[in-house]
């Protein structure tokens, strides 16, 4: 793993269901994309009162989803996540810039003393998981090495954070893919800082080669 500058990697949550900040609370286990980043817009511009309830819920009725489906697919992104089980969390997630604008989370449910660990999508695929369970919460790094580590059975290769990049790269360059892949937890707040220099490096590796022949 790459380590980036001014990047805490020892950063540890003490809890996954500690929120820091009312933002946080708000957006825990709302599933939609384009929900939570109307929350986001609505709440940093003081009109959260001007939002619909509905739009904070964690997840929309089926005749909801069909209604804002029928207006464009990509607003479905992430609303056909499966339901978070009791004591179950949502602490990262992956974010395509697809047409159906799917999501993929990473979710830690307690289990007596322990922290067990999965990753679910809009399409039920199962996935080889690089840590299961811990004791306590993971650090920045863990959580980064599950993200790179972990792999969708049957899918491409690079892990959580660049198979998604990987599966397209055949037709498209990865400059035009550099910001295909979103990965962000509000958790964890420099998950996303670090994968940005991931994915910029991704990109970079490309043109140096081309420039190479």
């Amino acid at each position: 793993m790459n380590r980036y500058k001014g990047i805490d990697y020892s950063f540890q949550p003490q809890c996954y269901w500690q929120d820091s900040t009312v933002l946080q609370a708000l957006l825990r286990d709302v599933k939609g994309v384009q929900r939570r980043k109307m929350i986001i817009e609505y709440f940093e511009n003081d009109a959260l009162d001007q939002l619909g309830d509905t739009f904070l819920e964690a997840k929309l009725s089926d005749e909801q989803r069909r209604q804002v489906g029928l207006i464009h697919p990509s607003l479905m992104g992430g609303e056909y996540l499966p339901d978070c089980e009791v004591d179950e969390t949502e602490i990262a997630r992956i974010e395509l810039q697809s047409t159906l604008a799917d999501v993929t989370c990473i979710r830690a449910k307690r289990h007596g003393d322990e922290y067990h660990y999965s990753v679910v999508d809009e399409y039920s695929d199962t996935y080889s998981l690089f840590i299961e369970e811990s004791i306590e919460p993971l650090t920045l790094e863990e959580l980064v090495d599950f993200i790179d580590y972990s792999e969708q059975v049957g899918g491409w290769s690079g892990g959580l954070s660049l198979s998604y990049n990987n599966a397209n790269a055949e037709n498209l360059s990865r400059e035009e893919l550099r910001y295909f892949t979103r990965i962000s937890s509000e958790i964890y707040p420099q998950l996303e800082e670090h994968y940005d220099h991931v994915f910029d490096e991704w990109v970079a590796e490309e043109q140096e080669k081309e420039q190479a022949a």
